[in-house]
């Protein structure tokens, strides 16, 4: 939510906005991420646009980056010093102006003192952190984003909620939410879907 906000917010918001899921191996992480060639591995029959090359101009996301594969680590590296990579199977070289935000809930320079983390592509992801707290230490957020999907998750499920009592949203503002905002996001529509309130 917090990289869809920033890439809206910003100049490249006319331009494509791409994520990405780490944790792959990295064969299946390098095709999503540059793309291949027809051929390229057994599997590839037919060529693949890479999410760098889709958000040429825009914004890519790698979500949980502390899971990307020490193998295709040098490859990132490459396309965020020089801007340029190869799609799998192919020695055309291309380039991009896609903008990087990464996420992870792993601590990196833990990971780069391990050596399971790359110390040269820890240094160039971190020109400018930001910290998101858990939920449990926002305070009121939790309230906040109940109020905000009270309309959408009804919605889409042909209802119609016009308040939460009190004493609920009092109980899911003292939750300790160990699942974070996806957690409380499931709660919500779990609490759409049991509710005797029909459109």
């Amino acid at each position: 939510m917090i990289a869809r906000a920033i890439h809206d917010l910003s100049p490249r918001r006319s331009k494509r906005s791409s994520a990405q899921l780490c944790g792959h191996s990295d064969r299946f992480a390098g095709s999503e991420l540059f793309g291949h060639e027809k051929g390229a591995f057994t599997g590839a029959i037919a060529q693949r646009i890479g999410r760098f090359e889709v958000a040429n101009g825009g914004t890519i996301f790698l979500d949980e980056i502390g899971e990307v594969p020490l193998e295709l680590q040098t490859k990132l590296l490459r396309v965020l010093q020089e801007r340029e990579f190869e799609r799998l199977g192919s020695s055309c070289t291309l380039r991009t102006d896609a903008r990087l935000i990464a996420a992870t809930n792993r601590d990196l320079e833990a990971m780069v003192s391990e050596q399971k983390f790359r110390s040269d592509l820890f240094f160039r992801l971190n020109v400018f952190p930001v910290h998101v707290p858990p939920l449990r230490e926002r305070q009121g957020i939790s309230r906040c984003w109940c109020g905000t999907s009270r309309s959408s998750f009804p919605a889409a499920m042909n209802r119609v909620i016009e308040t939460i009592p009190s004493a609920a949203m009092d109980a899911l503002c003292r939750y300790h939410w160990p699942g974070n905002i996806r957690e409380l996001q499931n709660v919500i529509e779990r609490a759409v879907i049991i509710s005797t309130v029909l459109s």
